[in-house]
């Protein structure tokens, strides 16, 4: 079979870095798959692009996803990519096709989502009635207040630790312009922003935080952004009070809403724990991959 590769134009360029994409299609013009490369918007020290590929079933185990990928390491050499990401669902097609070009798993990421008709509010009560001597939750909608705006954004080194298992990740230097901006892009794309922060009563500062993204309409299921608590406020049992408070104002805001989605790393056993506490049942399970160039 002749197999055409033909670059294509990127219809909605993206701020967080340039796209570039290929089509694999037969001699008469037919789609057989397509690949994308998100080049990174800034070099830094260690270069690195995410990598789409796609074949249609009935066209794979024909050399179209290799030739796709061919074409895609190439240009990420020649723009100055040092390593290649991919992710795929575990035990899928993708998965071996990566595995066979050389690619390895550097981080395995598990999925669960809460029946919000299933939550128990017995339960759910009494988490949020437990004491937490030095700290009181607060939360916002949206942009985070003027007057927590530094702590917050200080709070996000709570990521910074966070297990990541072999997957090679520099640390986010945020600000509280970078916490903003993140707001702004949920608004701008018609999605609603929740945050409830737990914060220490001897100085105000928030000590941790979790977000959930609502969808516009207020129906479907919403999906939990970040969680995470300052190292020296570990062991409180801050993350799960938040967290429960975030279910409780979900399911009183926006009655239409059927699910709460999360994503942990496997080898996270704390955060695991929580989201098992509150009742989150794992759906299924996602590997990272990583190709040196």
């Amino acid at each position: 079979m002749s197999i055409v590769i033909t670059p294509l134009t990127d219809a909605e360029p993206e701020p967080s870095g340039p796209r570039l994409l290929w089509l694999a299609s037969d001699s008469e013009a037919v789609p057989l798959g397509t690949a994308l490369l998100r080049l990174p918007s800034d070099t830094g020290t260690a270069p690195r692009a995410e990598l789409e590929v796609r074949v249609h079933p009935a066209e794979r185990r024909r050399a179209v996803g290799s030739l796709l990928l061919e074409h895609a390491v190439s240009s990420a050499r020649r723009n100055g990519v040092r390593t290649l990401a991919a992710r795929t669902p575990a035990e899928s097609p993708g998965a071996a096709f990566l595995r066979s070009h050389g690619f390895g798993g550097v981080l395995t990421l598990r999925f669960a989502r809460l029946p919000l008709a299933a939550v128990d509010t017995t339960v759910l009560g009494e988490l949020l009635a437990a004491p937490h001597p030095g700290y009181r939750l607060e939360s916002w909608t949206g942009t985070v207040p003027d007057h927590l705006a530094e702590t917050f954004a200080s709070s996000r080194r709570a990521m910074d630790d966070m297990p990541m298992e072999d997957m090679e990740q520099e640390p986010v230097a945020w600000d509280v312009e970078r916490v903003r901006a993140v707001a702004r892009a949920v608004e701008k794309r018609g999605d609603l922003l929740y945050t409830v922060a737990a914060l220490d009563e001897a100085d105000g500062a928030v000590a941790g935080f979790t977000e959930l993204v609502v969808p516009g309409s207020g129906t479907g299921d919403a999906q939990h952004y970040g969680t995470g608590v300052l190292p020296r406020h570990r062991g409180a049992g801050l993350a799960r009070w938040m967290k429960a408070e975030s279910i409780r104002q979900a399911r009183e805001r926006h009655p239409g809403l059927r699910g709460l989605l999360t994503d942990t790393a496997a080898s996270n056993t704390p955060m695991r724990r929580v989201n098992d506490q509150l009742g989150y049942e794992r759906t299924h399970e996602e590997i990272h991959w990583s190709l040196r160039l």
